[in-house]
């Protein structure tokens, strides 16, 4: 028999870094995090993200929307030049 009495409430969501009681998500990977382990970032708005995603440095600006553009520019230039060719041939 358990010598503590159950009150009928779920365990406290822990920590995925030091497994104390969490306070919420982190912003970026949205792993549960506690106070201790999230730091505050200012962007759009003032957001907690956990300490491994802070020091990840993940924002990569605008490289992705510039990989998207030039692939889309290097697809259409591809059609054109086989549009060139076989109106050639």
């Amino acid at each position: 028999m358990p010598s503590l009495m159950s009150s009928g409430d779920p365990p406290a969501p822990r920590c995925a870094i030091c497994r104390a009681v969490a306070a919420g998500p982190c912003a970026r990977c949205r792993k549960l995090v506690c106070a201790d382990c999230s730091e505050l970032v200012e962007g759009a708005g003032t957001f907690a993200v956990c300490t491994r995603c802070a020091g990840k440095g993940t924002d990569l600006g605008y490289l992705p929307l510039l990989l998207w553009l030039g692939a889309i520019i290097l697809g259409l230039a591809a059609i054109a030049g086989l549009l060139i060719f076989l109106r050639a041939g």
